[in-house]
């Protein structure tokens, strides 16, 4: 396994970083996420994602329980803050001083750590003033609750302003955590090139595309039983990918991955390696050989005609607009 560094920081993660959405607390069996951990971290896997809001709180539990044997020291743990959680109240939610409180103490508790390595924020708050959200951001790094303080699905102009604002109060923002994919590209345009400028590095989410990219999705023929286009939370991430002049495109990929030695889906791990800018793909699993599997991604440089093949058989399906984020748009008044 190889590790990157995160942004400007002195902070190294694994390549591949284990993630929990959708999975842990959901859609498999407790004893089941502790053998894909297990699997994660025989694999060489340090870091390991999740947030307060999966599966309503019970991801970070599973996975604090699934991580308790190991030396802390040697993790790199990451969770995030926004969405809501409990009972769903007024203040359970967003990104407020109170909010961001009463969330870290209780993350680190299900996930039995006194600290995370990285605490981020999930959205970006318009009901907030950055500031308040910030300095509450600036608390938890100086009580030692957190090490490191990273942003997801921030745009480049949001990404500048919290970058200033630690400046400002004493900290770093080292990371922004976007989706990325062969088919979804809308960071390269402007946050990529922001982040460069100002020492972050991406984390990126769904490398495979939710799956599409594995080629198991097929055109014409009924969605694979079990699959996550199938589960309700999944299916709304997935569905616009399942267009079948696409799927016809995805499948030509295959042929490049023979060629290069690798599955359809460590290619679409290694595609989003190659990308100067980002410091690890999270990849989640519902078996321990998932993760086996897909590991093998990690050092691996693609070269410049395989790179141009990829995108000869499926770039034009990209969809490449930075105005595309997923950050509500209520604002103050």
């Amino acid at each position: 396994m190889e590790h990157r560094h995160l942004g400007r920081s002195g902070l190294k993660i694994s390549e591949i970083t284990y993630g929990n959405w959708l999975t842990h607390g959901s859609q498999v069996e407790n004893d089941v996420a502790r053998s894909c951990v297990r699997a994660a971290l025989d694999a060489g896997i340090t870091t390991f994602d999740t947030a307060d809001t999966y599966a309503n709180t019970v991801a970070e539990s599973v996975l604090g329980e699934a991580l308790a044997d190991q030396r802390r020291e040697s993790l790199e743990i990451f969770t995030k803050v926004y969405f809501p959680t409990g009972p769903k109240g007024p203040n359970d939610t967003g990104l407020s001083r109170k909010h961001i409180m009463e969330s870290v103490d209780a993350s680190l508790k299900r996930l039995g750590t006194d600290y995370v390595d990285l605490y981020q924020a999930h959205r970006f708050d318009h009901a907030t003033p950055l500031e308040e959200t910030m300095q509450a951001f600036a608390d938890i790094v100086r009580s030692g609750r957190a090490h490191y303080i990273g942003v997801s699905e921030w745009t480049a102009e949001q990404i500048s302003r919290g970058h200033a604002l630690a400046q400002e109060m004493g900290f770093q923002l080292i990371s922004n955590q976007p989706e990325y994919n062969v088919l979804y590209r809308v960071i390269e345009g402007e946050v990529v090139p922001t982040c460069e400028d100002l020492g972050l590095s991406q984390i990126v989410w769904s490398p495979m595309a939710q799956g599409v990219l594995t080629g198991k999705y097929r055109p014409g023929q009924p969605l694979p039983e079990g699959s996550r286009a199938t589960n309700d939370e999944g299916a709304r991430m997935i569905e616009r990918y399942l267009d079948d002049e696409l799927l016809e495109g995805v499948q030509k990929l295959s042929t490049i991955a023979e060629d290069n030695g690798m599955t359809m889906a460590q290619l679409a791990i290694a595609w989003v390696l190659q990308n100067g800018n980002v410091a690890s793909a999270i990849v989640g699993a519902s078996r321990p050989e998932q993760i086996t599997s897909n590991v093998a991604a990690a050092g691996v440089v693609l070269d410049e005609s395989t790179m141009e093949g990829i995108d000869a058989v499926i770039g034009h399906f990209a969809e490449t607009d930075p105005s595309l984020d997923r950050t509500p748009e209520h604002r103050l008044t």
